[in-house]
């Protein structure tokens, strides 16, 4: 009987989007190497061999999503780093549903419920930047609390000046030659930074898939990342491909455009109703005989307006 043929991932457009792993998650899968990277984005000293419990979440967003990295150090910190080759500016809330199904795998279902308080495992919510847009910071904190909307006016009673939920996140940027302190107490990432700078580089004269390759045929003669490059060298290409699945990418920009017009459009027809209806009042005030200037003091409109009425 013939055995049955794997099906191959589906492509949408030049990415496979069946690839859930990143390049940056299967490099930092090693528990040596998570202790290492630790060290050097919290400056802290933690020895080799320091205990390491992998919590990378599965299926935390639609589409089978997940986030990068989360792992405990120690038994004391949950830490969850995401990578990122775009600006992201609403990490926070990312970050707040990823640690909330986080603590919620990490404690038994009626912790929650005892009197007396149980202690949560300190978290640290960490960015790793690397994308071709210009971050002119090294370091960038994004707050929760900065996506908060505004208090309405009848809300007054409300705004206390305290924050209710609060969540912080660090994004530190580390293209070339930036946050080259934190960057250089890790040799692994060190290496990964080379080749993603790589990848950039060849990425601007020639198409994706071949500056992948050509950045790792590099990385490998110059012994960066040569193990893990030659090793994963099949799976690699497709994995980089997806991240930088521009068709995606496109379809956000759009998206975006398309309710940053969305908005411009409510705001005009905002405007033009509150016009209308000062109109309105200003024809009941006029047929009452009322005084032009009373009428343009109450409504706003000018006098010649109210005139034309």
């Amino acid at each position: 009987m013939n055995a049955k043929k794997a099906r191959k991932p589906k492509r949408k457009g030049r990415a496979y989007t069946q690839y859930k792993d990143t390049i940056f998650t299967l490099l930092f899968s090693d528990p040596e190497v998570l202790v290492a990277l630790s060290n050097a984005i919290l400056g802290t000293n933690y020895p080799p061999g320091t205990k390491i419990e992998i919590r990378t979440l599965k299926n935390a967003l639609v589409k089978g999503r997940y986030n990068d990295l989360a792992f405990l150090l120690d038994g004391r910190l949950i830490i969850l780093i995401e990578h990122q080759s775009t600006v992201n500016d609403n990490m926070p809330y990312r970050m707040l549903q990823y640690i909330a199904e986080t603590y919620k795998k990490l404690h038994k279902r009626n912790d929650e419920y005892r009197e007396k308080m149980f202690a949560l495992q300190r978290p640290k919510f960490i960015v790793l930047y690397n994308g071709v847009k210009e971050m002119p910071e090294d370091v960038r904190i994004l707050r929760l609390s900065d996506m908060f909307a505004e208090y309405a006016p009848e809300d007054k009673a409300a705004n206390d000046g305290l924050v209710d939920l609060e969540l912080t996140v660090k994004v530190y940027n580390i293209n070339n030659g930036r946050n080259k302190n934190m960057v250089k107490c890790c040799e692994t990432l060190r290496e990964y930074c080379i080749f993603i700078d790589r990848v950039h580089e060849y990425g601007q004269t020639m198409p994706l898939e071949e500056a992948i390759r050509k950045a790792m045929e590099d990385c490998i003669n110059q012994n960066v990342l040569k193990e893990f490059l030659e090793k994963h060298r099949g799976e690699l290409v497709n994995m980089l491909i997806s991240e930088y699945d521009w068709d995606l990418a496109l379809e956000v920009r759009k998206e975006e455009g398309w309710e940053e017009g969305m908005e411009r459009g409510m705001e005009k027809g905002r405007q033009e109703g509150m016009a209308n209806e000062r109109r309105k009042n200003a024809r009941a005030m006029k047929a009452e005989s009322m005084n032009p200037d009373t009428i343009a003091r109450i409504t706003g409109l000018t006098v010649d307006d109210i005139l034309r009425l």
